[in-house]
């Protein structure tokens, strides 16, 4: 195939101009029933081929092995496409309207937090357009880039109508017989503590074959990761979406390998609000991904969330990320009380650390009076608060304050400016339970007009954010999985930590920010240090997930305790870690097993997070030459990354004697190391 460069801009009404006169003006107009056309990235790695036949719309996708002989690996067999709407049927007896478009671009963007701060990235687009029963016309959007690739549906007016409901979708990814999966299952909705889910906070189950029924028989939630033998990987996600459509997950999946879009339970958001989406016209669908590649670093270095949405509105300010620490995650509901957060507050400025969050209960606990007072001293202490909200409403009966003051425009305006007005800097609003586009609408309004506040937001006990990080600028992070707060809820969490912290860097931080709040460094997680929950994991594990868990703001679950009974090296690691980076390197690893994962920050320094889930020590040798060619590194205390000397702070053959170290890697640029059973390493 040859793409014609051309460029388009301009809205979507533009785009549907544009698409349809050159359809109209084309020399020769004939039916392109049972057609196909092949789209292939600008290196030609990446290959997806979309057909018509007999009025089904279908696409396959896999990448080119190189070799002396190229070779294709299918990594997604046929799988439909197409829409059920009110307006009419899109999935079936489709042909082709006219020959399709396609063009090559380059894209550079600057992302404010992520895995990479600065995105250079070339992609073929192609845009099918199509015709169904009754004249209805709708486009297929393509978008192919290296190792990953994103398609919509758009949508234009229909005659006069110019909204329609979409239903459902037709939308599959077929996965290969032999392919096994990394899942996490759909819960029922209005269940759990207060019915506050679903809030994609269930356990992952790990390498199960096609097929595999999920717990609740709803399907699976986003992002799902597949390993399809020893072809590659692929993992599927969406992105781009906001409130004028619904949020949506994986169906439950056949024995064969077929997944297809589902959209929320009736049931969620107590009842209200469709289970479709309401779109206006022209309008478009979020985009769907799928990431494939025959080994895991495209899969954890990917950045198709962000390549193909936009930023939505300006920012009001400069907003900035930072550490920060909570009461709550280990002195819990008692904590959230003025002496208290005195304490907390006086930590973090202890720590260096620039906020603290003020958690659930404190309109009642404190007070607003003495709220204000709060805020005054944590300005004179030079840190800035971060303060939790209740997202209810009319959907949760969960008790804790601030309530019903998120949901109505009026109200949270209002709450907004008395926040603003005594130096808050971010909330953190919880408890949503849904992704229907209600809800979707809900996320939407916050972010919006807690921007013309200058206010950042957290979101948790949410959904999956799904491009936000560059669609809402004061976007700060959302929780979307089984996080820190069940380390101390059941002993189970903290048996299974090191398996799930060796997930999310391959699964739910690849798509999106994750607020995990995590970094416990108390081997008893109760206010005393004694009885209660007992952590697993060794301290360099945990210090591990301060680089491997990506989130701008990060909420470390640090207490005035760990000052005097942690090592001083591992409070010192603490002082300084970043929280925004410039580049994401995978090294090794396997999901749920191990993982090392290498992050630069934004002075240039690379920092090294090794984990080990395994009950057996595992030796490891790292190829630290893939950080080299750093635009900054040589500048710094390690150099190239390669040649130079670290400091690694290592859990010990028993995982419970931490140490630090200088290591140095040899003149290829590695570097062999062994961590313990449940043990890790930070090098930095």
């Amino acid at each position: 195939m040859k793409n014609k460069v051309i460029t388009i801009k301009g809205s979507l009404t533009t785009l549907f101009l544009l698409v349809f006169i050159t359809v109209c003006g084309a020399q020769e107009r004939r039916e392109l029933n049972d057609a196909v056309w092949t789209v292939e990235s600008p290196d030609h790695q990446t290959r997806v081929t979309v057909s018509i036949n007999r009025g089904q719309l279908t696409y396959e996708a896999g990448y080119v092995k190189k070799g002396k002989t190229d070779q294709y690996v299918e990594l997604l067999e046929q799988s439909p496409l197409g829409l059920y709407t009110n307006e009419g049927d899109f999935s079936r007896n489709l042909e082709s309207a006219g020959a399709p478009t396609f063009s090559t671009r380059k894209a550079q963007y600057t992302l404010r937090q992520g895995k990479k701060a600065h995105i250079d990235t070339e992609y073929t687009t192609a845009l099918f357009p199509l015709k169904a029963e009754g004249n209805r016309h709708m486009i297929l959007e393509l978008w192919v880039g290296d190792r990953k690739l994103a398609f919509r549906y758009l949508l234009p007016m229909l005659g006069e109508c110019a909204a329609l409901v979409v239903n459902g979708e037709a939308t599959g990814f077929n996965l290969p017989d032999e392919a096994t999966a990394f899942i996490c299952p759909q819960s029922d909705a209005l269940i759990g503590w207060k019915r506050t889910k679903p809030s994609y906070e269930e356990e992952y189950v790990l390498d199960v074959p096609m097929g595999t029924p999920s717990r609740y028989g709803h399907g699976w939630t986003f992002p799902c990761l597949f390993r399809v033998g020893q072809k590659g990987w692929v993992e599927i996600s969406e992105t781009g979406l906001d409130g004028r459509y619904c949020g949506a997950h994986l169906s439950e999946g056949s024995q064969d390998g077929m997944f297809t879009i589902a959209f929320p339970m009736p049931e969620e958001n107590n009842g209200f609000g469709s289970t479709g989406a309401q779109l206006g016209l022209p309008g478009a669908t979020p985009w769907r991904t799928v990431t494939l590649a025959p080994n895991l670093a495209p899969i954890v270095e990917s950045t198709v969330t962000w390549d193909v949405v936009e930023e939505l509105y300006e920012p009001s300010q400069e907003y900035k990320g930072g550490r920060s620490t909570w009461s709550w995650i280990i002195w819990q509901d008692e904590s959230i009380v003025y002496d208290d957060q005195v304490t907390f507050i006086d930590l973090s400025a202890k720590l260096g650390w620039e906020y603290c969050l003020i958690d659930g209960g404190w309109e009642t606990n404190i007070g607003r009076e003495r709220m204000e007072q709060l805020f005054a001293y944590a300005k004179e202490k030079g840190v800035a608060p971060f303060v939790w909200y209740n997202s209810n409403g009319g959907w949760n009966d969960a008790p804790q304050c601030a309530k019903h003051r998120m949901y109505s425009p009026i109200v949270r305006k209002k709450e907004m400016a008395w926040l603003a007005k005594h130096g808050v800097k971010g909330i953190k609003v919880d408890f949503f339970a849904g992704d229907k586009q209600e809800t979707i609408k809900l996320y939407e309004q916050i972010l919006s007009d807690a921007n013309d506040y200058g206010i950042q937001v957290i979101f948790h006990g949410c959904t999956l954010p799904r491009g936000w990080e560059r669609m809402y600028p004061n976007y700060a992070g959302s929780e979307a999985v089984l996080a820190s707060e069940n380390l101390v809820f059941t002993q189970h969490s903290d048996d299974m930590e090191g398996q799930n912290a060796c997930l999310h860097p391959f699964i739910r931080n690849a798509v999106g920010s994750m607020e995990f709040g995590g970094t416990v460094l108390q081997r008893n997680l109760t206010r005393s240090g004694k009885g209660g929950r007992v952590r697993i994991v060794g301290d360099a594990f945990e210090l591990a997930t301060a680089i491997a868990f990506q989130n701008i703001v990060q909420n470390f679950a640090l207490t005035p305790m760990n000052l005097e009974t942690s090592p001083a090296f591992e409070i010192d690691f603490m002082k300084q870690v970043p929280t925004q980076w410039q580049d994401t390197k995978f090294l090794d690893g396997y999901p749920g097993k191990y993982c090392v994962l290498a992050r630069q920050a934004m002075d240039g320094r690379w920092y090294v997070a090794v984990m080990n889930a395994d009950k057996v020590s595992r030796t490891l040798t790292l190829n630290l030459n893939l950080l080299k060619g750093s635009t900054k590194s040589s500048q710094l205390p390690n150099g190239d990354a390669t040649l130079g000397k670290w400091q690694m702070i290592n859990d010990g053959a028993d995982s419970k004697t931490p140490s630090q170290t200088s290591v140095t890697a040899d003149k290829k640029g590695m570097l062999k190391l062994t961590v313990g059973p449940q043990g890790g390493a930070v090098l930095f």
